[in-house]
């Protein structure tokens, strides 16, 4: 991983916070938010750089465990891009770049002439087993936070995600 910058002797989002209060309302809010895309940012850059030794970015490994996860080992793109909730396009760049790797093959759906199958291969498999292995033991980035923690954490953030229909 690349040289850490030397922190800030202060917090930049409660400094944002301070300001955002001479002027506007929702202050809790925007530092929430603030705070969360920050996490996120650091979060995928760190994954990202976990996943990277495997030729692997965090989107295409969620595409691959996404098809483990199936009976078949295979599923439309359409229904692929539903699961991972991203964009058509998305979901074809991924699988497209999945595929020149060797992780993924394209196959027709034996029902339906129309649709496609992303189908993962035996390398894919392989590869979600030892980029997993990885992202287990970096703790998926989160080691700084105790296990209770991450509990609530994904309990505190259910309600926004549902109320986006989610699930």
């Amino acid at each position: 991983m690349g040289r850490t910058p030397d922190p800030l002797p202060f917090d930049p989002i409660d400094e944002a916070a301070r300001q955002w209060a001479l002027r506007w309302e929702g202050v809790p809010q925007m530092h929430a938010v603030t705070s969360l895309m920050r996490v996120q940012q650091l979060v995928l850059a760190g994954l990202d750089e976990t996943l990277k030794p495997h030729g692997l970015t965090f989107a295409r490994y969620e595409a691959l465990v996404l098809l483990t996860f199936t009976r078949a080992g295979s599923l439309p793109l359409g229904k692929m891009g539903r699961r991972l909730q991203v964009h058509p396009t998305s979901v074809t760049s991924i699988v497209d770049r999945l595929e020149r790797a060797g992780h993924v093959r394209r196959r027709p759906h034996p029902d339906d002439g129309r649709t496609v199958l992303a189908e993962i291969t035996p390398e894919g498999r392989a590869v979600v087993e030892a980029a997993t292995a990885d992202l287990v033991a970096a703790d998926f980035g989160l080691g700084a936070m105790a296990v209770e923690d991450l509990a609530r954490l994904s309990e505190i953030l259910r309600p926004v995600r549902a109320a986006a229909g989610d699930f």
